[in-house]
């Protein structure tokens, strides 16, 4: 399986300066690909290879050739992103870059970890750049049996080499046990098996930075923007920091060969609406994407998998008889099913719904529900009191 490492370089004076001229060189290729492609509406590689590469070669002759490669495939990506996003509809801009990472391969640069060093191509050719490790990634390191690619990225002054490697894959056999998490807002997850992770100060600690921060801004001095660019940092860190705890919790929570279900919640800002500004200010911050990636790898070192589901209709469906209502959700913490009666916490209901939406998607259903989904009907039109409680049907 793959995993990244993150080490620090200590290069010498010359070898900085030659790094970092190295990342303003393939910046500058990077953006003038980008604007040739933008400009003839060209996102296809080869075409744009050959009609850029002997220009950039001439303009940054110092430039290695395999960097300027790799320069131009981070071009393509990211006009075939901004194309893609243009047809759905949504409003982009020509991709530009002011700092790109440089992207190295087997071919650009080579790891002498036993000696200490990254050989990295550069303007002034190999350099045999020292490195830091942290105890985290000493272990990591000890564990390789293959190096990938690798990103040299300037963060604050500082130069961080962020290496893929290839680690054993735990052998771990698959089983038919599937956990379903609910990710909210409110509670941080829940999980089918009657857990709940996160900690209430999470939100008052969330509250706190941002009321700080608002005060900072409306100051507006320079002493206050200096305490801004601290501030950012420091609730990127804590968010995090969140994430990893939580996705560490849910992935201990689970036996080895399960699988663990969540949401698909791209685009959920979108898709959603927020009332009042303080429901959007928490929308637009919660890191959804980031706890996923977290627990993808967390879970795959564990043996398990992740999964993701349609979220549609999770909350809204009885975990017991399968009764679909947008009437069965009280309030944010309480759901009770209109069908049979059913009364529990909403975030716990929706993560039984979860785990049963997968479940039914590879032909198992859970004990407990319907195996069919069941016609969204309005309540408007049914009188529930004359109605019996659904049963659990079980069929072939």
């Amino acid at each position: 399986m793959m995993r990244t490492i993150r080490l620090k370089l200590k290069p010498m004076m010359e070898q900085r300066q030659a790094l970092l001229e190295t990342i303003r060189q393939q910046t500058a290729c990077f953006n003038a690909v980008t604007d040739y492609g933008w400009d003839q509406a060209i996102t296809n590689g080869v075409t744009l290879h050959r009609l850029t590469y002997h220009g950039l070669r001439e303009r940054f002759p110092t430039l290695p050739a395999q960097l300027v490669c790799s320069s131009r495939v981070r071009a393509t990506e990211a006009l075939r992103s901004a194309r893609a996003c243009q047809k759905q509809g949504r409003k982009v801009s020509q991709p530009r870059a002011r700092c790109l990472p440089i992207r190295y391969d087997a071919r650009s640069y080579r790891p002498c970890v036993e000696e200490g060093v990254f050989k990295l191509a550069s303007v002034a050719g190999r350099l045999a750049v020292p490195f830091s490790v942290t105890p985290h990634a000493r272990a990591l390191l000890d564990q390789v049996i293959g190096f990938d690619s690798a990103d040299l990225i300037l963060s604050e002054g500082k130069l961080w080499l962020h290496v893929v490697v290839t680690i054993p894959t735990p052998d771990v056999q698959p089983t038919d046990e599937a956990v379903g998490v609910d990710l909210g807002l409110n509670r941080p997850a829940v999980t089918s098996q009657n857990q709940f992770f996160g900690k209430r100060r999470w939100k008052a600690i969330e509250r706190r930075y941002f009321r700080l921060r608002r005060k900072l801004q409306a100051k507006g001095t320079r002493s206050a923007r200096r305490h801004l660019r601290r501030l950012r940092r420091k609730v990127e860190r804590f968010r995090r920091d969140c994430d990893h705890v939580l996705s560490k919790r849910i992935v201990q929570s689970v036996r080895p060969g399960a699988t663990i279900v969540v949401e698909h919640l791209k685009d959920i800002r979108q898709r959603t609406k927020q009332r009042g500004r303080p429901a959007r200010r928490r929308m637009h911050a919660w890191s959804f994407a980031q706890l996923r990636g977290f627990l993808e790898y967390k879970a795959e070192q564990h043996g398990c998998r992740v999964v993701a589901i349609d979220p549609r209709h999770t909350s809204q469906r009885c975990s017991r008889c399968g009764c679909v209502d947008r009437r069965n959700r009280k309030s944010q913490a309480r759901f009770v099913c209109r069908g049979c009666g059913l009364e529990l916490n909403a975030d716990l209901n929706a993560a039984r719904n979860v785990a049963w939406k997968h479940l039914a998607s590879v032909g198992m259903p859970d004990v407990g529900g319907l195996i069919v989904n069941q016609p969204i009907v309005s309540g408007k039109h049914l009188n529930f009191s004359r109605h019996k409680p659904l049963t659990s049907v079980s069929g072939s």
